[in-house]
């Protein structure tokens, strides 16, 4: 601290002060008082200097505690509840720490599940282009069977249609995730909501021969982007017509209260074991009972439609009994 130019000076100054006083006062006072004035300055001198040091410390202190920042180690803590500038400046330096931290944890976690979502992509894409790979090979034989040559062509073109499908969603997801979409809050009927979702799946349905039943007042209405909203209830029905055998059933119905406006899909299908339910909504997940075409990423990408909508949505099932999927979009209190 001595080496300080600023501090040699301030030294200095008061030196050449207290001198002056001293020989001011014994010029014109008895001995006694210059010495005691003295005294006096020669102590304020002295604890003038050791605040300062103090006061260099606890800045040296905080320059070393930003050099660990800068380092990555934000684990130190130097809040203090004192009164004066000093407890100020620390106190503001920790809140940046704390906020820096948050984005060191936010980055690390986008980075993982950057690496996770490309591990997943990359599984869920070898098995359908290896398969288009052997059967393309296959193809290039002039002496291949025209029936066998149509099942091939047949099916590479069902494995593409997977691709194009799982690379869509996967694509939707990482935008919701980004917050990069940015949904419309439409006042939407819940029939026209419910018809919309309809129009995609009502082949499957009726090849499997399922009956369907929709109930609730033509009145209930939905604050949700219609688009992206009957992506989602594609995504649920889909899932229920597989996992419901020919000749079941798949019901909707719509309520609407103070709170929330609800929306229930129900189905007679194989149900849910009790051990999937909690890991259903998760991406990649395939429980014991989905089909071998399955890659788990409807529901996924469902969920994460709902839930950026301010919106719930629970799962309630039974083995041999069905499956209920209970939505529900909160109204903003204004």
């Amino acid at each position: 601290m001595i080496r300080n130019r600023e501090i040699q000076l301030f030294l200095l100054l008061q030196l050449l002060i207290s001198v002056a006083a001293t020989v001011i006062t014994a010029i014109f006072f008895p001995i006694q008082a210059a010495l005691i004035l003295f005294i006096t300055a020669a102590a304020l001198m002295l604890v003038s200097f050791y605040f300062t040091k103090w006061r260099y410390r606890e800045i040296e202190k905080l320059s070393s505690y930003l050099r660990k920042i800068t380092n990555g180690d934000y684990s130190l803590d130097i809040r203090d509840n004192a009164e004066g500038e000093l407890s100020i400046l620390k106190n503001d330096i920790f809140k940046v720490t704390l906020m820096l931290s948050e984005q060191s944890s936010y980055l690390q976690q986008d980075k993982v599940r950057l690496t996770d979502a490309i591990s997943d992509i990359s599984h869920q894409l070898k098995t359908p282009l290896t398969s288009m790979v052997v059967m393309a090979d296959l193809l290039s034989n002039p002496n291949l069977d025209p029936a066998k040559r149509k099942e091939f062509t047949h099916n590479i073109q069902v494995q593409l249609e997977r691709i194009e499908w799982l690379v869509s969603s996967l694509l939707k997801i990482a935008k919701i995730d980004a917050d990069i979409v940015q949904f419309k809050k439409e006042k939407v009927p819940a029939n026209i909501l419910v018809q919309h979702a309809l129009q995609s799946v009502l082949i499957p349905m009726d090849i499997k021969q399922l009956s369907l039943e929709i109930s609730g007042d033509e009145t209930v209405t939905f604050q949700v982007d219609l688009n992206w909203t009957v992506e989602a209830l594609i995504n649920i029905l889909k899932n229920c017509i597989e996992h419901t055998d020919e000749g079941g059933a798949i019901s909707i119905s719509f309520t609407e209260n103070a709170l929330y406006t609800e929306l229930t899909i129900e189905d007679t299908g194989k149900g849910i074991a009790k051990e999937d339910l909690p890991y259903i909504f998760k991406r990649f997940y395939k429980g014991k009972n989905a089909g071998e075409e399955s890659v788990g990423i409807g529901l996924a990408l469902s969920y994460s439609i709902i839930k950026n909508q301010q919106g719930n949505i629970e799962v309630k099932s039974e083995i041999g009994k069905g499956t209920t999927f209970r939505i529900k979009f909160y109204k903003q209190v204004i």
